[in-house]
């Protein structure tokens, strides 16, 4: 699904009926992917992909393209649950928020 201003795309990855058109009306919104940036700033939700995928849904090239990148199109074709791919999610998450709870005095003794 086509977003943004003229001459200034940004994409949403979304789960739509086949019959829907481009920017229509959609499912489920799965991921974000901005070809502006350098460089291209994707993001896609691994697990919402790989469930839809498993269910069914046939994506385009251009999203193949995108989920390799992602590592969704992997964890799909490695049959990869999606029970393992929500613990990994939940495991790199917990690992930012502790990062991010870090003491940022560290670097600050002299």
């Amino acid at each position: 699904m086509r977003m943004g201003k003229k001459k200034q795309p940004t994409y949403r990855v979304v789960a739509a009926d086949a019959r829907s058109p481009r920017d229509g009306r959609f499912i489920e919104i799965v991921g974000t992917y901005n070809p502006r940036t350098e460089p291209s700033d994707i993001k896609i939700d691994n697990v919402k992909a790989v469930r839809w995928l498993r269910d069914g849904a046939q994506p385009t090239d251009r999203v193949v393209k995108l989920l390799k990148v992602s590592g969704a199109w992997e964890a799909f074709e490695s049959g990869t649950s999606v029970e393992d791919l929500e613990a990994a999610a939940a495991a790199e998450a917990e690992a930012a928020a502790a990062e991010s709870d870090a003491p940022a005095t560290a670097g600050a003794e002299a």
